[in-house]
């Protein structure tokens, strides 16, 4: 088992680390190569639970080939957080989920998606990771809300956090395809950023009370007991 909040060092996998247990989170799975998913194959990796909404699953030119035979391995699991088809979100959030200030937002419009997510993570097959695209606020807003499940401290989600955000800043650097609105930042713009970014996130999970509101919104005790135990905090 991987120790956690560590960075995981899958071939082609970017903004990668081990949230608990046996629970990943890492950017789009696209990115990894055939060794990478043979390297989640071998850590116990069965299922995939993918964030992003239908139009952003898609491969680009400069993503690695992948034989169907390697992905067959693995349950994909499609479970947006969003509706980015709504007007109020797209208000609030425009142009995507960027910033946890908005995960509140997202918690309140959308709780029979994120309850999805969560129902799909209890009722997954071996080890799991969740992703979306950069890997840092879909990814970041439900690894906060696992963490949280699992009684880590207040340090340990704020830093898991700010990690994401460093990860996919440094492969923006040199990243073959640029993102359509966000750049490289150097550490006099990040280092605040981090900081601010990391309080909200924190304000977020504490005051949603995640055990509570999941139950509020269909997810079982057993569910919980499932999902507690895939973090590694249930025998």
């Amino acid at each position: 088992m991987e120790e956690s909040g560590k960075t995981v060092g899958w071939d082609g996998a970017v903004n990668a680390w081990h949230v608990a247990g046996d629970v990943y989170r890492m950017g789009r799975r696209e990115w990894l190569t055939e060794a990478g998913w043979q390297q989640t194959y071998d850590g116990g990796i069965r299922t995939v639970v993918d964030l992003r909404n239908d139009d952003e699953r898609q491969r680009r030119e400069s993503d690695p080939p992948v034989s169907p035979a390697v992905l067959a391995a693995f349950d994909v699991v499609l479970a947006p957080t969003e509706d980015p088809g709504s007007s109020e979100f797209r208000a609030i959030c425009g142009p995507y989920l960027n910033n946890p200030a908005s995960y509140a937002d997202n918690a309140r419009l959308f709780p029979e998606k994120l309850a999805g997510v969560f129902k799909a993570v209890a009722a997954a097959q071996g080890g799991v990771v969740i992703h979306c695209s950069a890997g840092r606020d879909r990814s970041g807003m439900v690894a906060a809300m696992l963490q949280d499940l699992a009684g880590d401290t207040d340090d340990a989600i704020v830093l898991g956090y700010q990690r994401s955000m460093r990860g996919i800043n440094e492969y923006r650097r040199l990243a073959a395809v640029p993102h359509p609105h966000e750049r490289y930042l150097p550490d006099e713009v990040l280092v605040p950023l981090l900081e601010f970014r990391g309080g909200s996130l924190l304000k977020f999970v504490r005051s949603l009370k995640t055990g509570e509101y999941l139950r509020r919104h269909g997810v079982t005790d057993t569910e919980l007991t499932a999902i507690l135990r895939k973090l590694g905090r249930l025998q």
